[in-house]
């Protein structure tokens, strides 16, 4: 059977465990050589009744699953793959509550699968943007709710903790933009200082670069490094080739995926929902670059290797500092 190019034939193609199997095998070890996850030795045997390895190197078995986001979970691969997919290509995202459904598994699986899987989403091969003549749009969003809309007492206790956020205490997410290669980098930061968000510039921007900002005062020192043009959105939205719209075509996706899909969303856990959707828009069809529903899938699966993540570390049961935050929203229901 061909490999699967919609949901309709992915979930037929998945639903044969040896076939799946193979598949994943495929996609971790593309070169055919399997490699032990704990000492990367190349040296063993496969167990075909069990289908498992022992290691010779370190003399340990392993599984498809071991040093990847599968490790240790209980549901079988055909169900993993479906949400890969959906995940990877549902435009707005899908919500632990629709795989629940239709994968017949708990919400709370679904929601923890839902977060391993953006976990595999997140790629560490982008390099900086831009670069000489090469042009950047930078501008920042705000996700959440309104301190008018919360209850009373949630009131009392974000105004006494010093409100910090952005307008109206909401998250803030900062994007860039790389109008040549139509690639995307976004991520939360703690307020709209100057030192903040030129600072994020900085570190993902190319010097030399031509870059396109709104007239936030935050980004009055960029001339320092780059060609820097803003422009006044009091005024008008678009001068030549001076505007932020292509990232706000990116904010109207990641509202949109927030609001209508996940609806509410705590800010420890918002940088995995901007991950998932900064994969889904660098690797959306382009007229040069026409990728489709399997081309996303198969490379996603390629990045499940070398990640984890634990339940205990995903709520804060582990004591993580990251956790320690006053929340403007709530997550979704465990």
């Amino acid at each position: 059977m061909e490999t699967p190019k919609t949901l309709q034939q992915a979930l037929i193609y998945f639903s044969d465990p040896d076939r799946c199997f193979d598949y994943a095998v495929r996609l971790r070890w593309p070169d055919g050589k399997v490699v032990c996850p704990r000492c990367d030795s190349e040296s063993n045997y496969f167990i075909k009744t069990r289908k498992l390895w022992l290691c010779r190197g370190c003399n340990k078995q392993f599984t498809l699953k071991v040093g990847t986001i599968f490790e240790d979970s209980p549901l079988g691969l055909d169900k993993w793959m479906a949400a890969f997919w959906m995940l990877c290509n549902c435009k707005n995202g899908i919500s632990s509550m629709e795989i629940h459904r239709a994968l017949g598994v708990t919400q709370k699986s679904a929601w923890f699968m839902l977060h391993r899987l953006r976990l595999a989403l997140k790629s560490k091969t982008l390099s900086k943007l831009g670069g000489i003549n090469d042009e950047v749009e930078v501008d920042e969003a705000f996700i959440g709710g309104s301190p008018k809309n919360m209850h009373r007492a949630r009131q009392i206790r974000y105004f006494r903790s010093g409100g910090t956020g952005g307008t109206a205490g909401e998250a803030i997410v900062q994007g860039m933009l790389d109008r040549k290669r139509r690639q995307i980098k976004a991520s939360v930061v703690p307020d709209t200082k100057r030192q903040t968000l030129q600072d994020e510039v900085f570190k993902n921007v190319y010097s030399g670069s031509t870059v396109y900002t709104d007239s936030a005062i935050a980004y009055d020192k960029l001339y320092r490094v780059y060609e820097h043009k803003a422009i006044n959105h009091a005024i008008r939205y678009v001068q030549g080739r001076i505007h932020t719209n292509g990232l706000e075509n990116f904010w109207s996706l990641l509202k949109r995926s927030i609001k209508g899909t996940y609806v509410s969303v705590e800010p420890f856990h918002l940088e995995n929902y901007v991950t998932e959707q900064v994969f889904r828009y660098n690797n959306r069809a382009t007229k040069d670059n026409p990728l489709n529903d399997s081309d996303r899938f198969v490379y996603a699966m390629s990045q499940i290797g070398g990640k984890r993540i634990t339940y205990s570390e995903l709520t804060g049961k582990d004591q993580s500092p990251r956790h320690e935050t006053t929340g403007t929203g709530t997550a979704e229901p465990f």
